[in-house]
């Protein structure tokens, strides 16, 4: 029987100007993989230099994680942005994360779009597009990193040609459709760091979560992603740390 792997992914570098948001030195020594901000939900040029020189001392594997033109709020506000507009918009954020990581020495592997941005994409066609066309007029390499339960995404990406990679959750609640709760619901959020290991544990063994609805829902995913802005996070990643290694499971960059 093969050993069980699971990547771990958190988003980074978010901080920008006098804002400080995450704790990104204390997270990165227990993930696989790391969303840099690309400056349109957070972070800014000097945020993501040094967000990916920290990334590279701990052999991580770097991803761009852009967003809608959002920073006021956070790029968590559905936008309603032409399908060109969006491609320009989402290859300009990428093509900066990925310049200075090779600036730096370091490769890009993949992007992972951000906010409302990615819950669009996961239910929409044509915005779903625009990533992923960004994505391959960037570098055909790139892996799309998405929504285990969309369709919409895998679709598109398999389609151009464009590695799917599909991700989960440690810290958001589920719908029994097997999208992401609403934040403004409450509890949409996991804060207490056991619950969220076991999630974690659930999806990697049984590739599987329980719905808000106390329903299973089959959720087979390569990456889960911790929130860096999280309050708990530190206690959710020694909760992770601790059940994954009682179950001789390892975390491996996909």
């Amino acid at each position: 029987m093969a050993k069980l792997t699971i990547d771990l992914n958190c988003d980074m570098g978010e901080s920008y100007g006098n804002y400080k948001i995450g704790n990104d030195d204390r997270i990165m020594p227990h993930i696989t993989s790391c969303n840099v901000a690309c400056g349109f939900h957070g972070g800014d040029p000097l945020q993501i230099e040094r967000t990916i020189k920290n990334a590279l001392k701990h052999n991580l594997q770097i991803g761009a994680h852009p967003s809608y033109p959002d920073l006021q709020g956070f790029g968590r506000r559905n936008m309603n942005v032409p399908p060109d507009e969006l491609k320009a918009i989402i290859k300009y954020q990428i093509a900066a994360v990925k310049g200075i990581t090779e600036s730096m020495g370091g490769k890009l592997a993949y992007v992972k779009p951000h906010g409302a941005l990615y819950n669009a994409a996961a239910d929409d066609k044509k915005i779903a597009e625009s990533i992923v066309n960004a994505i391959k007029e960037i570098d055909e390499e790139l892996a799309f990193l998405g929504l285990a339960s969309s369709k919409e995404m895998q679709t598109v990406a398999k389609k151009a040609g464009v590695r799917f990679v599909a991700e989960a959750f440690a810290d958001r609640r589920y719908t029994a459709s097997g999208r992401l709760q609403s934040r403004k619901i409450d509890g949409a959020v996991i804060h207490h760091a056991q619950i969220a290991a076991e999630q974690v544990l659930t999806l990697v063994k049984d590739q599987s979560v329980t719905s808000n609805l106390n329903t299973p829902v089959e959720v087979k995913a390569q990456s889960i992603c911790i929130h860096g802005d999280n309050p708990q996070i530190e206690e959710i990643l020694a909760a992770i740390n601790t059940i994954l290694s009682k179950n001789k499971i390892d975390k491996q960059a996909f």
